[in-house]
């Protein structure tokens, strides 16, 4: 086999603005360009040369069909398949076409896609467009390989019903209100500021056999039942282990064809759990770095097929070990090259970096609700809170350096010193001695600063990025327009944001923590402080039509008041359709698989009660042990009984969010209560008799 050059397969299956410079017209390459740089629309003529330069270079890559691919509000992407094919000539020579308007515009069918009540069912137009910003590409499966062009998607009346139309609309607000900033501060040349952004993903492996023998692994992506393995992550040994030989060899694939697809994936290396494993890429452009996180999701799964394996993407697949999420780190940056969060040496004298800095504090602890329902799902309230992620509490983590200047700033109105990281002695004279950074990182914050860039470490692993960005871009975006409003018309500008940054950082301080955000202190503090404690899902979905949030996302364009209130709904049917179907799959689980492993066991036991006493031995032992299975199995269908009429009465209600509620405060606990004893029966019964894997065969038979 030929050694790998990773040079020639990067990009090789995307349709790269180098492509297009090498198959276009000077003309037609030069409209391209300025409507990604500028944004309007294609002329006709140019999309039609576009499109058959596009349809020519994916032929000659082995493609036969193309794709709209969208990301509606499932959370995933879809896409529909056709064929470059036309009718034949009249030679019977099949003609392979595909024109500007195809490329432009799709139609798939819209009605059985998530709407909120923005569509009726017999609703069925939408309509899917092009983002010319993000490149086509190339997905290699059984089908063959698909060109696919990355599109928006909205109804026939308009409304965006994804998850990308709100983003690029949140990217033309914060690059509108950002360049207001720097142009006060004299870079006037800057003509757009981007919002930048790579997300790091955790994900499981697990053997595809044993995935197979579990069937809450398969309808709900996590175990509702199980008991602890005998060894977790208590000692550590995984996180930054060497990697399995077959876990390598899924990684060694998984790379390679991200590399193809020109996704810029970097690092990856054992996570804290057994079985689990992170990816983090490059960053890129907020709505490419969405797409491209879409793709190492369904390349993370379909590889691991390939290697008998299945990821596990949900948030927190086993009880007892860390769960899964993805680290969103944002930045914001000019084109000609300012990172606006580089606080340069001397951060207390960069104003600019200390405005910037204060108005993403306003916007924080302003819009905390906000932020923390983009980073809410199902699978995520699982996470959030837990020894091993950030807390639903939002706050922002500054360090050691950046806390100091602002404590400066609130206190004196001057910021005259900064803390320095000074010389890191390692005590061996064969190892150099280097300078430290001035702060030490925080894996406790939800919302920590890194040097360049803010961490959001709250995001979900099966949760697509897109909402995340959306929201900091609008929060961050209305902080800059009331900054530069004020600014804009001062007498004295130096004075003026002078004042700013001391009465936001002031009235703001209170959302900034350094400590460790798993402690129960910090929940009474944040409590003193008035910060929400938002703990669910569905308790984040009613601020997305708060009279605030409306206002916001109203004042830039970026989702209207329906928009908002379809994904409150949306958010409240996803939770009740999911609690739902962990609940069913645990009663087909004990009802089918669980309580006649019992039984069985049992009847053996019961057997050997009878043989000791035919025998003249009295049994003590083993009738301790059958009369604790028989309380447990007696509790489990008492527990299983409670689940199957709660889950009736859910399945009777009509109002969404009752209903929703209803799951989580009624059914969930339910559910707790079958598996406890469960859980508790899988340490006594046999294991050649447990009816599928345990912890310990999921976890480390990989």
């Amino acid at each position: 086999m030929g050694k790998l050059n990773v040079e020639e397969i990067f990009g090789m299956n995307v349709f790269t603005l180098g492509k297009m410079k090498e198959r276009l017209p000077k003309d037609a390459f030069r409209e391209v360009t300025k409507v990604i740089e500028n944004g309007g629309e294609l002329s006709m003529a140019t999309a039609n040369v576009v499109a058959k330069a596009m349809k020519d270079w994916a032929v000659e890559n082995g493609a036969t069909h193309y794709s709209h691919w969208f990301q509606p509000l499932t959370g995933i992407t879809a896409e529909k398949h056709d064929a470059f094919v036309t009718n034949p000539d009249e030679m019977g020579k099949m003609i392979m076409e595909f024109s500007g308007k195809e490329l432009i515009k799709g139609e798939p069918d819209a009605s059985s896609f998530p709407s909120g009540g923005l569509r009726a069912t017999f609703e069925a137009r939408g309509y899917t467009a092009w983002d010319i910003t993000s490149p086509a590409f190339l997905k290699e499966a059984s089908t063959g390989k698909i060109l696919c062009i990355p599109t928006a998607f909205c109804s026939y009346t308009g409304e965006a019903l994804d998850k990308k139309t709100p983003l690029l609309r949140s990217m033309e607000a914060i690059s509108e209100q950002a360049l207001r900033i720097v142009h006060l501060f004299g870079n006037t040349s800057a003509t757009k500021v981007t919002a930048s952004v790579g997300a790091e993903q955790e994900y499981f492996l697990i053997d595809a056999d044993n995935y197979k023998k579990r069937k809450d692994l398969i309808f709900t992506g996590r175990t509702l039942f199980g008991a602890p393995a005998p060894k977790g992550q208590e000692m550590e040994d995984h996180y930054f282990g060497v990697i399995r030989e077959r876990v390598g060899a899924f990684m060694k694939d998984l790379n390679e064809e991200l590399w193809k697809v020109g996704i810029t994936a970097k690092t990856q290396h054992n996570e804290v759990a057994p079985a689990q494993h992170e990816l983090a890429p490059i960053y890129d452009t907020a709505n490419i770095a969405v797409d491209h996180n879409q793709l190492v999701m369904e390349t993370m799964k379909r590889v691991a097929v390939k290697h008998n394996m299945r990821c596990l993407l949900h948030e927190k697949p086993y009880a007892g070990v860390n769960g899964s999420g993805k680290h969103d780190n944002w930045s914001i940056t000019t084109d000609n090259g300012v990172n606006l969060l580089d606080p340069g040496d001397t951060p207390n004298e960069n104003i600019q970096f200390l405005l910037v800095l204060a108005c993403i504090m306003k916007a924080v602890d302003t819009h905390a609700d906000l932020l923390r329902q983009s980073a809410s799902d199902v699978g995520n309230d699982h996470r959030l809170g837990a020894d091993e992620a950030p807390p639903a509490i939002i706050s922002i983590f500054l360090g050691e350096q950046l806390e100091d200047v602002v404590k400066q700033l609130v206190e004196t109105g001057a910021a005259t010193s900064v803390i320095q990281g000074g010389k890191l002695e390692t005590g061996v004279s064969t190892l150099p001695d280097f300078e430290k950074d001035a702060t030490d990182r925080n894996r406790t914050s939800p919302f920590a600063f890194t040097g360049n860039k803010f961490e959001f470490r709250m995001v979900g692993s099966a949760d697509s990025i897109a909402a995340p960005n959306t929201t900091l871009n609008a929060i961050v975006a209305e902080a800059f327009c009331e900054a530069a409003d004020r600014l804009e018309g001062a007498a004295d500008f130096e004075m003026a944001v002078h004042d700013l940054i001391k009465e936001y950082m002031t009235e703001h301080q209170r959302i900034i923590f350094n400590g460790n955000g798993y402690s129960k202190e910090w929940v009474k503090e944040a409590e003193k402080r008035g910060l929400p404690n938002i703990k669910s899902t569905i308790e984040a979905a009613g601020t997305l039509t708060t009279e605030k949030a409306i206002k916001l996302f109203k004042k830039f364009g970026i989702y209207t008041e329906t928009e908002l209130a379809s994904r409150e709904e949306i958010t409240y049917e996803t939770y009740a359709k999911t609690i739902n179907i962990e609940a069913l799959t645990m009663i087909d689980m004990a009802g089918k698989d669980i309580v006649p492993a019992v039984i069985k066991y049992s009847k053996m036991l019961a057997e050997t009660v009878n043989a000791s006493k035919a025998a003249g031995v009295e049994p003590v032992a083993q009738i301790a042990i059958l009369r604790e299975v028989s309380d447990l199995l007696l509790e489990m269908q008492t527990a299983q009984k409670a689940l199957e009429q709660v889950e009736k009465q859910a399945g009777e209600m009509t109002n969404t969010k009752e209903r929703a509620f209803f799951y989580k405060d009624v059914v969930v606990p339910a559910m707790e209560a079958l598996r406890k004893p469960a859980d508790a029966l899988e340490m006594i019964v046999d294991e050649d008799m447990w009816p599928f894997p345990t912890y310990g065969e999921l976890m480390f038979e990989v």
